[in-house]
């Protein structure tokens, strides 16, 4: 699983500027690639010293770092994947089939409610789909659960369904449709997976294996800067709320701005440690509805409309 992530972190840092040129949702601003790429890096660096034969307790501390350093939408899906993820597999020293169906399960569920509108086309559908076809495939499986060969069944066919999702963002958003591209986030889920299974079975991907993909082979000029953003800001921070606190500032937030993602990081006495993140038109606005329910650390305000990848 430390393998993983390592090769992770590697074929992102490969791949981050395709994945950057198709970054047209939910901004056009070219940094999905190298958000995912900088948030793996941090779960890894977290890691890569770590003692320990819990696969959960490694991926606790990997999605914690990952949480903390997260970098836009697509990097904050990460880590709250990975921090689902971690929950059932707690105390486990070694993954197999029905092990992996719950984590993915998990981290599906942890994805997709810690944004306040999540929406399909995306990767949270690469994830909800890796999920479902995880459930099925070990469901259905006649070999022994705790086989590595029923591991690598699974795996396989989440790696085939999560390929056939990518294709499918182009036509469930309208965006990405005028575009005649895939959805950047849900490429970058589909490798994450890839590199699951090539830990597992030890071998490379091969990069052309995604030249299939819309508007994958284009790096110069990139998409994005041809797609009008309008006008906003990002804004990112960690805050320590209680159940009540974190309810009001989801609300607020909501009415503020879009792309809400709030969630747990680690609990604290009075609840639990909190990664924020929305985009709205006026930085101010959200930090001062963040202020009024706590005092946010790792504050990060980032312009919309002047990334270049």
């Amino acid at each position: 699983m430390a393998k993983w992530l390592e090769r992770v972190v590697k074929s992102l840092g490969n791949h981050s500027d395709r994945l950057n040129a198709i970054n047209i949702f939910p901004v056009a601003d070219g940094d999905t690639g190298s958000n995912l790429y900088l948030t793996a890096r941090a779960a890894h660096d977290a890691i890569s010293k770590l003692e320990t034969d819990s696969i959960g307790e490694m991926l606790t501390m990997a999605s914690r770092a990952a949480m903390e350093s997260a970098r836009g939408n697509s990097g904050t899906l990460l880590a709250v994947f990975l921090a689902g993820m971690a929950e059932p597999l707690c105390g486990v020293e070694r993954l197999t089939a029905p092990l992996l169906a719950t984590a993915l399960e998990r981290g599906k569920v942890r994805a997709w409610s810690a944004l306040s509108e999540p929406v399909a086309g995306t990767m949270l559908s690469v994830m909800e789909v890796a999920a479902n076809v995880a459930r099925r495939t070990h469901r259905a499986s006649s070999l022994e659960p705790a086989s590595k060969a029923a591991l690598t069944e699974i795996l396989e066919a989440i790696c085939v369904a999560a390929e056939d999702a990518v294709v499918a963002t182009e036509s469930e958003l309208g965006v990405l449709h005028e575009a005649q591209i895939v959805d950047a986030g849900a490429v970058g889920m589909l490798i994450i997976l890839d590199e699951l299974r090539g830990a597992l079975q030890g071998h490379v991907i091969d990069p052309d294996e995604y030249a299939q993909f819309h508007g994958y082979d284009i790096q110069d000029p990139h998409i994005h800067q041809g797609v009008s953003n309008g006008s906003g800001v990002e804004v990112m921070c960690t805050i320590n709320l209680d159940a009540l606190g974190a309810a009001t500032l989801r609300g607020q937030l909501d009415a503020l701005g879009d792309s809400v993602i709030m969630s747990p990081v680690n609990p604290t006495n009075e609840g639990y440690r909190w990664r924020v993140h929305v985009h709205v038109p006026v930085a101010e606005d959200a930090l001062n509805a963040i202020r009024g329910v706590g005092s946010p650390v790792n504050v990060s305000i980032t312009d919309l409309c002047t990334h270049d990848g």
